[in-house]
This record gives structure tokens, C-alpha cells and sequence, in this order.
């Protein structure tokens, strides 16, 4: 083969080289000069050739990449510059790690100083919901060696490389995701280390040195971008706060504008005569939500609950400041005349920002306003008190002899002497006597009565009340009020009010009997008492008092003709033997034990009791007494 021969067969192959021919292309052309006879120094010049043209084309080919790689870091820059969230930058970091790398995963994991671990933030080409939640602690793994040293790590085979400590969890992490090859790079910023830049293959692969470098070059870009964003975010926060601050300033002027505007409208609510409760409808329409004043304990209305979470909450820490306090939705604002405090303004109901502190302070000048008026409802209700007690007074001791005058008198406080009354004396040991006053009289007022002090204690006159029922009221709704337990004894009702003397004296030893009897709390006229009411009542109702203590007995007697009242006489005589008192009747124990049975079935169980048979053996002596 001739010199020319030679020069073109190179040509050849660096035709095939500048069109970027596969190496068997290359081969192939070098074995054709073997396969034509060339000599041996056309074949050595053939090779060194074919050999130059190889090395020409890695060079070309990782100059190409170097080129290519340059211009995705620059893209990579530019993109991140137009970027601004921080989530936002570190998804299109990782999604460019992964698109550069050519791996099957890519993920950024950052430092949480609050837990004192690693965590993954951002990940790309990630299946497993378990990998996506990994954590790991300082210095486990290769997030740990890597955040350690502050420098690259690769593995080909993460499973059979002992060069780092592993964990289970984390192993089983991985081996979850099916990752098999790793390169992590750190992101510093300064000489600390903030997160760590991964590449994953779910194969075998040996990362080059390239690699590292183009990954390491990702995550400067991530380092700056991430410091940048903290600062762009740092600044909107300022500007923000200047914002807020401002818009806080112009919200506390409107805010006092429409307090001063709240409260003189609730002054000349006060100058034109209207009483609490239109104060506190008129301050539920300046203000958002629903808006209850509590007097004591007990709420005026039923929308606010004393014992929601909120206003416990907030009540409390209103007592520990004597201010207005608010948790939740509720907001409670003392009503204070002095170090006196007179009852809670409260308020329920979700609002803006803007407006709390507007609501708040209108709420505060009510509570004032609502202070004064409480006040003066006081004064007014004291001397109420002081003249319906003297009424009272005057009634019970008989001395007054004008009845128009007491009529008219008892008129003037609402109540009218021409109906029949039940009188009840009320107590509550231990009590505040200017509260337990003023909750008799809010009582006697409700029901058109008459309430005062009498020799030191509480009396009501009840219109148109039995004896019970009004003692059981005045018990009930008076330990309401108090927060404590009252007992009430009560006599009546007396035809004549006017005159409710014997009436007064015999509630009074019902209240005496029911503290003997250890009914303390409770409210009982003298009939209800048994056999120590038939003592303290003066009508001596004996009939009245055997028919509540034997009535079911006796008329069973009638309708069958049996003998079970005499049983139960019997029973008592033999000391409640029944063998004895089957003597005493001439019939067998059975019979006696079913006669017994019957009879506990009429009276109830608890006929034998110490304090029921008492009750019952002197019924059935005043049985005897009484005509057929």
C-alpha cells in the first residue's frame, strides 16, 4: 500500500472522529488497512493515529462537557437569582442536581438547631413516603461524616461500604427508597456547615471526580442563594413590621375616636333615665359578639357559661389583675366601684385584631358606667329594704292599728295585703346579711311580696304560696344567689297579712326543727315535718298527721278486711319479734312474716328506721284516739 494509500485511511479517521463515530467505527476503519496489506509501517501509523483520535475525542467530549456544565451552573445562577421564596430555591437546586447528574434521586437535607439533628426539606425523583421523612442524628451516616468533616463523600455501594457509621433505621431507610450509590456534598455557609446536597443512583456507580466538583459547585450556589433568601426575608420582615407598626398607630387612633364616641352615647343612655340592662344591650350593639353582665355568680342571661374553659380563663386572670382579661373568645372585664367588685361585663365572640382593642376599651368604659348605675340600683334598693323591713317589723308586732295605712304602705312597695300569704323565716349561717337582704328581697319583689329583718332574722311575706312551696323557693333560690345552702321554715298561708304573727312564730320553729332534725338546707312547712311538725303547728292537724303516716295501711284494712294495722302494733309491743307477736295474734310466724312483707310494701322499706317508726308507733297511739 502506497504513502497515499496511508494519508487516506487517517483522513478517514478523522472524518469519522469530527463526526463523533462510535469507537467500533473507528476500530473497524484501522482493521480495513490490516485486512488490505499495508505494510507495517502504514499499520504503526494507522494506530498511533486511531490512538490520537480517541484521545482527541475524550478531550473534545469533556470539553464539550466542561461547556455544558458551565452553562448549567450559570443557568443554574441565574435562575436562583430570580427566585425569592427559599422553598422554591432549594426545589429548583435539587431538581438541577438531579437533571446534571443524570441520578435516579436528589435531596437536600438542612440542620434543625431547635432538635439538634438533620432532616430532608426538598427531594426529587423520591417514592418512598418513609425515606421523605428521615432524620438523622449529628454524626450518623454519611449526612453525618459529611457535616462533620465539612467535605464530599461518595459510595458506589452504600450497603458494603464500612467507611461511615451506619444505623438500622437509617439503613432501612435507604434500603426502603432502594438507593445504592450516594454522593453528598456539604452547604456552608462560612466555615459552618447548614445542610447537605445529595445524588443517588438506585444502582451501582462510581461518581467521578467531575461529579463531585459540578455537585459541590450546585451547593455554593445553594449556600449564597439560601443566605440570600434569609436576608431578602429578614427585610420583608422589617418593612412588614414598619407596616404594622404604622397600621397599629392609625388602628389606636380609630380605636379611641370610637371609644370616646361609645361612651357618650352610654352617658347619655345614664342622663336619660335608662337603667343596666338597656347599658348592656346598647354596648352588645357597639360591640362584636354577645354581651352578658354577671352579677355575683349568676349570669343575668344564659349565653355565657360559667363554666366554659374561655371564660374561666379569662376570669381569672381578670381577678389577678383587676383588668379586663381576655382567652379565647371570651373577654371579661371586672365592674369595680373601689376595691369593691360588683359583677363581670362579659363578652363572647371571635373578631378581628383591628377591632379587640376598640371593643375592648368600650367594654371598660361600660363597666364603669354599668359600676355607677349598680350603685345607685343599690342605694335605692337599700332603702326599699329599710322601709319593707320596717313593714315587715310593724306587720309582726301587731302595734300598728291603721291597716289602711299598713295597706297602703305595702302598696307603695308593690306588694297587696288583701291576699293570702305564706310566711317564711330564712337562714344561711355564715353568710354576708347585706346579700342574704338583697337576695330575699330581689325574691319577695319577684313574686309581689314583702321581705325584711325581724329580731335579727330574714323574713318573707309570699303572695299566693303554699306553706312548702315557699319555703322550698326561698331555699333554693336564695342559695343560688348566696352560693350557699339556706334553710327555710314556713307557717300559712295567712288570710289575713296584716296580721301574720302566729304565723312568723311557728316558721320560725320549723327553721329551729329542721336544724334538730339535720335538714339543714333544705325548705319545709310544719306538715312536712311528721310528728315534730304536728308539735309545732298550731292548727294540731292529728288526722292530717295519721292518715301521711298510716293512710296506705288503713285503707288496705278497709278494702280487704285484714288486720295489718294491728300487726304492725303488735309488732312493735312483741320488740319486733316475730314469734312473739304471732303469739300475740294467735297465728303462725309465716303469716306473721308475710303480713310484714305487705306492710313494708305500703309503707316502704324504711318503716323500721329509728326515726320512721317513731313517727309511726305515735301515729298509731293517735289512731286509737281518734273517733270511728
Amino acid at each position: 500500500m502506497d504513502t497515499l494509500t496511508a494519508v487516506a485511511a487517517v483522513r478517514g479517521l478523522l472524518d469519522l472522529l469530527l463526526r463523533e463515530a462510535d469507537p467500533a467505527e473507528l476500530e473497524a476503519a484501522v482493521g480495513r488497512l490490516r485486512a488490505a496489506g499495508a505494510d507495517a509501517a502504514v499499520l504503526a501509523e494507522a494506530d498511533a493515529a486511531y490512538a490520537s483520535a480517541l484521545r482527541l475525542r475524550d478531550v473534545l467530549r469533556e470539553s464539550r462537557r466542561r461547556e455544558a456544565e458551565l452553562a448549567a451552573l450559570n443557568e443554574t445562577a441565574g435562575d436562583l437569582a430570580a427566585l425569592r421564596g427559599e422553598d422554591e430555591i432549594l426545589r429548583a437546586i435539587v431538581q438541577r442536581a438531579r437533571s446534571l447528574l443524570a441520578t435516579d434521586t436528589a435531596y437536600l437535607s438542612l440542620d434543625d438547631p431547635a432538635v439538634g439533628d438533620t432532616y430532608l426539606r426538598v427531594t426529587a425523583g423520591v417514592v418512598s413516603p418513609r425515606f421523605r421523612r428521615v432524620r438523622m442524628a449529628a454524626g450518623e451516616g454519611i449526612g453525618g461524616l459529611v457535616a462533620a468533616r465539612g467535605t464530599p463523600f461518595t459510595t458506589a455501594d452504600y450497603f458494603a461500604d464500612d467507611s461511615f457509621r451506619h444505623t438500622r433505621g437509617l439503613d432501612d431507610d435507604v434500603r426502603d427508597e432502594g438507593l445504592v450509590a450516594m454522593l453528598a456534598v456539604p452547604l456552608l455557609a462560612g466555615d459552618r456547615v447548614i445542610g447537605v446536597l445529595w445524588a443517588s443512583d438506585r444502582r451501582t456507580r462510581v461518581f467521578g471526580a467531575h461529579e463531585v466538583s459540578l455537585l459541590a459547585s450546585l451547593a455554593a450556589h445553594a449556600a449564597v442563594a439560601i443566605g440570600n433568601a434569609a436576608l431578602l426575608a429578614d427585610t420583608r420582615a422589617a418593612v412588614a413590621d414598619l407596616a404594622e407598626a404604622n397600621e397599629r398607630s392609625r388602628r389606636h387612633g380609630d380605636s379611641v375616636e370610637r371609644a370616646a364616641a361609645a361612651h357618650d352615647r352610654l352617658t347619655g343612655l345614664v342622663l336619660a333615665g335608662s337603667g343596666v340592662g338597656q347599658v348592656v344591650e346598647t354596648v352588645a350593639e357597639l360591640v362584636a359578639g354577645e354581651v352578658v353582665l354577671l352579677l355575683g355568680e349568676t349570669p343575668d342571661t344564659a349565653e355565657i357559661r360559667t363554666e366554659e374553659p374561655d371564660f374561666a380563663a379569662a376570669n381569672e386572670q381578670a381577678t389577678a389583675t383587676g383588668r379586663a382579661a381576655r382567652a379565647g373568645c371570651v373577654d371579661v372585664v371586672p365592674v369595680v366601684a373601689g376595691t369593691e367588685r360588683l359583677g363581670l361585663l362579659v363578652r363572647r365572640g371571635a373578631d378581628s385584631a383591628a377591632s379587640a382593642a376598640s371593643d375592648t376599651r368600650i367594654l371598660e368604659r361600660a363597666a364603669m358606667i354599668v359600676a355607677l348605675l349598680l350603685l345607685f340600683r343599690r342605694s335605692v334598693a337599700e332603702a326599699e329594704h329599710r322601709q319593707a323591713s320596717e313593714l315587715v317589723h310593724d306587720l309582726i308586732d301587731g302595734t300598728a292599728r291603721d291597716r289602711a295605712a299598713l295597706a297602703d304602705r305595702a302598696a307603695r312597695l308593690g306588694a297587696d295585703l288583701a291576699q293570702p300569704h305564706a310566711v317564711v323565716v330564712a337562714d344561711a349561717p355564715g353568710a354576708d346579711r347585706s346579700r342574704l337582704a338583697s337576695a330575699a328581697g330581689h325574691l319577695a319583689a319577684t313574686a309581689g311580696g314583702l321581705a325584711g329583718e325581724v329580731d335579727g332574722h330574714t323574713v318573707l311575706l309570699l303572695p299566693r304560696m303554699a306553706a312548702a312551696a315557699a319555703a322550698r323557693r326561698t331555699a333554693a333560690e336564695i342559695g343560688t344567689a348566696l352560693g350557699r345552702p339556706v334553710t327555710a321554715g314556713a307557717a300559712g298561708p295567712v288570710a289575713d297579712a296584716a296580721a301574720p304573727a302566729a304565723a312568723y312564730t311557728e316558721a320560725r320553729r320549723c327553721l329551729a326543727a329542721l336544724y334538730a332534725l339535720g335538714r339543714g338546707g333544705e325548705g319545709a312547712a310544719a306538715d312536712e315535718l311528721g310528728f315534730v311538725g304536728l308539735l309545732l303547728a298550731n292548727t294540731k292537724d292529728v288526722p292530717g298527721f295519721v292518715q301521711d303516716a298510716l293512710g296506705p295501711l288503713l285503707a288496705y284494712d278497709r278494702a280487704r278486711g285484714t288486720e295489718l294495722t294491728r300487726t304492725v302494733e303488735a309488732y312493735f309491743a312483741a320488740g319486733r319479734s316475730v314469734a312473739r307477736t304471732g303469739e300475740t295474734l294467735h297465728i303462725h310466724v309465716n303469716t306473721v312474716a308475710q303480713r310484714l312483707d305487705r306492710i313494708t310494701a305500703l309503707l316502704g322499706a324504711e318503716w323500721r328506721d329509728a326515726g320512721r317508726e317513731l313517727q309511726v308507733r305515735l301515729a298509731l297511739h293517735l289512731w286509737r284516739l281518734l273517733p270511728e
